[in-house]
């Protein structure tokens, strides 16, 4: 029901200089405002002269309230809520109810000036409200587009479709182009997806890092960028993946190398389960002979150039490493059948290590050796590309 008040005729008629008072003493009181462009100024002024504009529907009918979010923030447009944050806004109420309050003197008889400021403040904590009410729905509209847009980033990241609108997407995300860049791959947390990946990102930003991620079936991935120790960050973000193995990719400059980064993560993925004792998280370049012997040609080509190829080059070390790898893993046996000293081949075993990076004498670097041997000799015998596996 509308309430006869008799100050609202001088309310209605001052609103056009009761507005100019507020832009101006935004002016003269916040920084902010001075620094926005013409039209974003202009939104401002129309959020002003809008919120007076409700207060006196308000005051004349204040039971039910008005819808004063769409009555004062609807004459901006949205992207105003980009332009100008929720403590800003709060500024910008707090100085248009400043001056209203200020000219209640002048606008009202003194019988009705107590009833005016009473309405005043009860008007300011409603648009206080409606003003954070804006905000937590534009903040949820933009975590929903950013997810969406993060996820088809991910996706073309896994295509190897890097193009300028991808990079574009990427910008658009807030990713500051880090330097030293890796990819993650796991399965996908239990529960609730949504959250999942909320948590992760939380977690991300609590470490410094960036991050880009998506669910893709049942596998999550995260391109993750920043930090001095990428293995430590792994490590951190490795408990908000779900169950079994987490893999992790080389290090990569740009994100036009993160496509290799995801397919040697991802298959490592693929093969991790063949180690059945694999750290948690495993580097994909610690997973080559699994990954070889699941079919990766990448991760094939790499051991036979590393092991096969490399040991070649030196007939002594290739021959040592055959005898000790494939007939006997002693130091005395070797010996005796390569007709050297015992510390001679002490001496080559090092030399192994040295020119492969994987030690003979360790089971696993043992394994590792005698898979780029074999690859490297079915290599030689079935032409470059080795055996036709499927991948």
């Amino acid at each position: 029901m509308t309430v006869e008040h008799p100050d609202v005729a001088l309310l209605t008629r001052a609103t056009g200089s009761l507005t100019t008072a507020a832009t101006r003493r935004m002016e003269e009181s916040l920084p902010w405002f001075r620094e926005l462009g013409p039209e974003e100024r202009s939104w401002v002024s129309l959020v002003a002269q809008a919120g007076i504009t409700a207060f006196i529907d308000w005051y004349t009918s204040p039971d039910p309230p008005p819808a004063l979010t769409a009555d004062v923030f609807g004459a901006a447009p949205r992207e105003l809520a980009r332009v100008i944050s929720l403590e800003q806004a709060v500024d910008l109420v707090r100085t248009t109810v400043g001056v209203v309050e200020a000219a209640i003197d002048q606008l009202a008889t003194e019988s009705d000036q107590p009833q005016l400021r009473i309405a005043v403040l009860r008007y300011s904590r409603e648009i206080a409200f409606s003003a954070a009410e804006v905000y937590a729905r534009a903040a949820e509209a933009r975590g929903a587009w950013d997810a969406r847009l993060e996820a088809l980033v991910v996706d073309a990241l896994l295509r190897d479709e890097v193009d300028e609108s991808v990079l574009g997407r990427v910008a658009a995300l807030g990713w500051s182009g880090r330097e030293s860049l890796l990819v993650m791959a796991g399965a996908a947390p239990l529960g609730d997806p949504e959250n999942a990946l909320d948590v992760l990102r939380r977690a991300a930003v609590h470490q410094r890092l960036e991050l880009l991620t998506g669910i893709h079936g049942t596998t999550l991935l995260a391109v993750v960028g920043g930090g001095s120790d990428p293995l430590k960050a792994a490590r951190l973000l490795t408990p908000h993946f779900g169950p079994g193995p987490v893999v992790v990719s080389e290090l990569v400059g740009a994100l036009a190398q993160v496509p290799r980064a995801a397919r040697s993560a991802m298959s490592g993925l693929r093969a991790a389960w063949g180690w059945a004792d694999a750290p948690r998280p495993v580097p994909a370049a610690d997973l080559l002979p699994e990954r070889a012997l699941a079919g990766d040609r990448e991760a094939a080509q790499v051991l036979t150039d590393v092991v096969h190829r490399a040991l070649l080059a030196d007939a002594a070390l290739y021959d040592t490493a055959c005898a000790y790898l494939e007939r006997t893993p002693s130091l005395e046996a070797t010996a005796r059948g390569l007709f050297i000293h015992p510390n001679t081949v002490r001496y080559r075993l090092r030399r192994i290590a040295d020119v492969t990076g994987f030690s003979p004498t360790d089971a696993r670097g043992a394994f590792t050796l005698r898979v780029g041997l074999v690859l490297g000799r079915l290599a030689d015998d079935l032409g470059d590309d080795g055996p036709d596996w499927p991948v």
